[in-house]
């Protein structure tokens, strides 16, 4: 028996984590749920765009010195550069896709 498609935004967003990182841990994936709902930017986006831009900032802000970078004044694509690295290995371990290096930043897609 299906289980049917999600009935509101929060559920396909969660489905959505759920294929696009599929060994993202429960706290983590809580967080970026979260992160994806709360953002403006992301409210009328596709679950799967909403999904990914949220967990890889999330792991971008968690799991990387890019706040530090951004803190000491490397401007937001210079941090993003020399964090890359430490953002694809957080994806790796959660099943992830990869960003890569001329992946553009699309304005306001960092949801924060």
């Amino acid at each position: 028996m299906s289980a049917g498609p999600p009935l509101n935004r929060r559920e396909a967003v969660a489905a959505a984590l759920a294929r696009l990182a599929p060994r993202l841990p429960d706290f983590e994936a809580e967080a970026a749920l979260d992160r994806a709902l709360a953002s403006p930017g992301l409210r009328r986006a596709a679950p799967e765009t909403a999904a990914r831009l949220a967990f890889v900032a999330y792991a971008r802000h968690v799991f990387t010195d890019y706040d530090e970078l951004l803190a000491e004044g490397y401007d937001r694509d210079s941090a993003r550069h020399f964090v890359l690295e430490d953002l694809n290995a957080a994806l790796a371990a959660w099943g992830a896709a990869p960003v890569p290096e001329d992946e553009p930043g699309a304005p306001g897609a960092d949801p924060r």
